[in-house]
């Protein structure tokens, strides 16, 4: 075995039971693996200087594919209902052959952190057999100075290697592909997929196994700040404008997708930004737009033109097209990944059926109630089967990144907004004037406007009428946008047609919420959508 790089010298691959006949490459820098990566035939260059890689059959996660080690200490915390189960002894059989495959591989290693607080960090070693994964996971993980490395030990360890094969019958898993947790020995394998972003998920999934049993809140949210030090977190799934909407010129980005938030304040759990590009426009879009432009950027089953500039608007491969840079890339990002106590929460959604007001204020126990259901829709075209909007709830905003049941990270969201008198908000950037198909996108005109009115706090005074369908409050004029738009059922010519969408999408609220309901309070029960019987 051949070693190049820079490593703490007590910590080798074999400290985890690998040993190969090719090259160990430690620590390298994003340039180093961009060459790397361009000698292997792994990716393409775009004009700008961004690395661009074919994820091949799989251009997104496989949830189904994920399984934990259930253990003796994982039996009673971890949520089964919503995760795969593998025993100890499948997941040392997939280790042991995981091993036997990389005996002969070329390996790349980054000695990383998830987390920005010092208190809550959890030092990760990701072992992959892509340069270009190197330098994905390089970009979106927390880098240690190279100081730091001559003494990091790492509390996890990732394998990532995509020419793997898993047996099913063998590994007791479900297919050729396999990411497999064991959250005793802090260890995940992914094998048999070339999509990066399981590398990232999985951090986060264990981030979110660890930091609840230290009171420390693990969240699907961006997170920003004003002048003031306002500090503002957007829940959302995919598609819903969590990254768009927290990248603001006039704010400090603290980060785009996942954070921590404890007795300290919030702290980002990375050091880069993952942002989906698919009709990504410098208009819309700058910040993020500018960052695809650079060199050190990984872009994601982005189609190139002729001139092998980036031709966004192609979703020929997928409409998951993604960009991978480091934080720094954009301009007004935070150098420390961490803020004070939130202001604000802004729950988005983006509502297919075009039955949801462009904002709502919501007391606790509905700001409880929605973070529970993690409610937004798929149209049709975004998935193969999909002709028709079709309902997706997600409980927290990400029920496949849950280690533990909803109720934990529920009962410790409503705690910490209770402690610090967080106003919360509910923020449809979906669809007005109709359903998806015959009404348009919300204007992220109005959306941006909404929130500027939410961070400077006059919104707060605004006149408010209580939702019929929702019961939650929705202003009915704010300076600078047609009040027209505030009320969802004013912009549809048929209203009766709306009154039917709607009584269809609070049904499908309360059967999804079905669930839940044994384990909230009475309060949070009675924050539920009425259905007009039901109302009576």
């Amino acid at each position: 075995m051949t070693e190049t790089g820079f490593r703490n010298p007590e910590c080798g691959i074999e400290n985890i039971g690998l040993k190969t006949t090719g090259t160990v490459h430690f620590n390298y820098t994003g340039a180093q693996l961009c060459e790397e990566a361009v000698r292997r035939g792994e990716v393409r260059l775009s004009a700008h200087g961004a690395v661009v890689a074919n994820t091949g059959q799989h251009t997104g996660r496989s949830p189904k594919d994920k399984f934990i080690v259930r253990d003796g200490e994982t039996e009673k915390t971890v949520w089964w209902d919503n995760n795969g189960a593998i025993s100890p002894e499948k997941f040392d059989l997939l280790l042991d052959d995981f091993r036997r495959d990389a005996e002969n591989l070329d390996l790349f290693v980054q000695d990383l952190v998830g987390g920005a607080d010092p208190e809550n960090a959890l030092p990760v070693r990701v072992i992959t057999e892509y340069a270009w994964h190197s330098m994905f996971i390089r970009n979106l993980l927390i880098r240690p100075d190279r100081a730091d490395l001559e003494n990091f030990v790492a509390r996890m360890t990732i394998i990532d290697l995509p020419s793997f094969r898993a047996d099913p019958a063998r590994h007791g898993c479900r297919s050729e592909t396999v990411i497999a947790i064991d959250f005793t020995r802090m260890i995940v394998l992914i094998g048999g997929t070339s999509y990066a972003g399981e590398m990232k998920k999985s951090v986060f999934s264990a981030l979110n196994y660890l930091l609840p049993a230290r009171n420390v809140m693990p969240m699907h949210c961006s997170a920003n700040a004003g002048s003031g030090e306002d500090v503002a977190l957007f829940f959302g799934l995919s598609g819903t404008g969590k990254t768009t909407l927290s990248a603001a010129s006039t704010r400090t980005l603290i980060g785009d997708d996942e954070h921590g938030w404890g007795a300290q304040g919030v702290f980002n759990f990375e050091g880069g930004c993952y942002a989906k590009t698919i009709r990504l426009s410098a208009e819309a879009e700058p910040q993020i737009f500018a960052a695809t432009q650079r060199f050190g950027t990984v872009l994601e089953n982005v189609v190139l033109d002729d001139e092998s500039a980036p031709d966004f608007d192609d979703d020929s491969l997928t409409e998951n097209t993604r960009a991978a840079y480091p934080l720094h890339f954009i301009p007004n990002a935070s150098e420390t990944g961490r803020a004070g106590q939130p202001t604000n929460i802004i729950m988005l959604t983006a509502d297919a059926f075009g039955v949801m007001p462009p904002i709502a204020k919501l007391t606790p126990a509905q700001a409880m109630y929605h973070f529970l259901s993690g409610y937004t829709a798929k149209v049709a075209g975004t998935e193969r089967g999909v002709t028709e909007p079709e309902a997706t709830f997600s409980t927290c905003f990400g029920a496949p990144f849950l280690p533990r049941h909803p109720a934990e990270y529920g009962n410790l969201l409503r705690d910490l907004i209770a402690k610090h008198q967080v106003d919360c908000w509910l923020v449809n950037t979906g669809w007005t004037g109709g359903a998806y198909g015959t009404g348009h996108r919300m204007p992220i005109k109005v959306t941006r406007t909404l929130l500027s009115a939410v961070f400077d706090g006059s919104l707060l005074d605004a006149r408010y009428r209580t939702d019929p369908n929702f019961g939650f409050a929705v202003p009915e004029a704010v300076p600078g946008i047609d009040s027209t738009i505030l009320n969802p059922r004013s912009t549809w010519a048929d209203k009766t047609a709306y009154d039917t969408q709607a009584e269809r999408l609070v049904g499908m609220f309360v059967a999804n919420f079905e669930q839940f309901e044994a384990h909230v309070e009475a309060e949070v029960l009675a924050a539920s959508p009425r259905l007009p019987q039901a109302a009576e």
